[in-house]
């Protein structure tokens, strides 16, 4: 039903797809709590970057970022509001957490907002078996952000 591949973020549908998070990752999080990557941070060696795709269209974006040996962190994850409720962040958690596995982490983590907004987010990682837990990384604890885990 859905094709997950590699992207490169060269496609005018993917750019648009990622300022349209970056765009909502902005109106929903305080100026100093948007961790979100742009077109650059998701092009680093150290990140891959899929998209999913429904026929011709784009349907949701994410990436993962392996960030010490055994531990990746799932990064811009965003379905389009046109293919919302269709099983399509499902589908890219799964393959993020396939490949994460592949590349021999044993834990995953992420870092999402807080609110209202990232409830559908935080509902799916939950549903995946993330559990909410300290921070990691460069990120600092805030009211405005949380830190999901999952080992694999």
């Amino acid at each position: 039903m859905f094709d997950i591949r590699v992207d490169d973020l060269s496609g005018a549908p993917t750019r648009d797809l990622l300022r349209l998070h970056l765009a909502g990752m902005q109106a929903h999080s305080p100026a100093c709590g948007v961790f979100a990557l742009d077109v650059s941070g998701l092009q680093a060696p150290d990140v891959i970057m899929w998209s999913v795709w429904i026929g011709a269209d784009i349907a949701g974006i994410g990436a993962l970022r392996m960030i010490a040996p055994g531990h990746g962190e799932i990064k811009s994850m965003r379905t389009h509001p046109d293919h919302l409720r269709k099983g399509v962040s499902a589908a890219l958690l799964r393959h993020i957490i396939a490949v994460a596995r592949d590349q021999g982490a044993a834990r995953l983590s992420l870092e999402t907002g807080s609110g209202p907004a990232f409830d559908p987010a935080i509902a799916l990682y939950r549903a995946h078996g993330f559990v909410e837990g300290a921070a990691f990384g460069d990120y600092a604890n805030s009211d405005f952000n949380c830190f999901y885990h999952r080992d694999l």
